[in-house]
């Protein structure tokens, strides 16, 4: 079962925040720094985007650089230490892209998480079949092994825990655009426990599911997205294309998603409604 610890992921960024922001305290830029130091710039860069995980000597050297106090010193080596440590998805690091992986990171210290998804079932909603399902409905285009097919539904599996078990309830959003619900994966049966498992999962107190339904306004024509909001952390959206993934963490642009969800989720179903209508889905799939 996954940890309940803080994610490595977002200590490491936080970690180079706040080394980011003592330099400019400082009125250093990275290039002044790295040559007070004698490092590449490229070594003060890529310990402030968390890209390299600096040595303990690092942070002490850094920290006398700049001047930080012994109150600071003591959360910079603790930020450290728990930056470190290894993250449930790091076991899954051969079979998903580090993309996903960074992104699996992030998720597990996300407060919130607000998801708009027009063609699937969202991965933390899937069964096991289902999820293996999706899995190797790519092979066509993507060489993928058997051993790879069950290491990725073991991931999603995990990330289903890891965010549903947490000490500190995350709050899921998710909207579903009707035709998810109607798009075929497996045999019938599969599809049946799937919806009849989304409803479940849609009674669960920090869990909200609605619907955009095919006769709904549409005002975004937008692909799946993933806004994550952090309580320490500026929110970020996730975005996954067919070969790549990245992130938007431009606050404007940000926005620009937060308001395009909240747009969506306008014109879907109410859940009481929602759950009416993946009821039926579930009695289409029963043939």
């Amino acid at each position: 079962m996954p940890s309940q610890q803080g994610s490595p992921t977002v200590r490491r960024l936080r970690l180079g925040q706040e080394l980011r922001l003592l330099r400019e305290r400082r009125k250093l830029t990275g290039a002044k720094a790295a040559r007070e130091l004698g490092w590449s710039p490229s070594k003060v860069s890529r310990i402030e985007a968390a890209k390299t995980m600096p040595s303990a000597e690092d942070i002490k050297a850094l920290a006398e650089l700049y001047k930080a106090d012994t109150e600071k010193r003591d959360e910079l080596f603790a930020l450290l230490r728990d930056a470190d440590q290894r993250g449930w998805w790091e076991d899954y690091d051969d079979a998903l892209p580090e993309e996903y992986t960074t992104f699996l990171g992030l998720e597990a210290e996300a407060t919130i998480q607000r998801n708009w998804e027009p063609q699937i079932v969202p991965g933390l909603l899937q069964t096991e079949d289902y999820a293996r399902e999706v899995v190797l409905s790519v092979s066509g285009i993507s060489r993928i092994t058997h051993s790879g097919v069950r290491s990725r539904v073991e991931a999603r599996l995990a990330r289903q825990q890891s965010v549903f078990r947490r000490s500190q309830v995350v709050q899921c959003r998710f909207v579903l655009d009707e035709p998810a619900l109607m798009r075929r994966f497996g045999e019938p049966s599969v599809m049946r426990e799937q919806m009849e498992h989304l409803l479940e999962m849609s009674l669960m107190p920090h869990v909200s599911v609605q619907v955009l339904t095919m006769d709904a306004l549409h005002p975004v024509n937008t692909g799946a997205f993933i806004h994550l909001k952090f309580a320490e952390f500026d929110d970020v959206v996730y975005l996954e294309q067919l070969y790549t993934a990245h992130f938007v963490d431009d606050l404007e642009r940000v926005a620009g998603y937060e308001a395009a969800f909240d747009h969506i989720r306008s014109q879907a179903l109410d859940e009481d409604e929602s759950r009416v209508l993946i009821q039926r889905k579930a009695m289409m799939w029963r043939g």
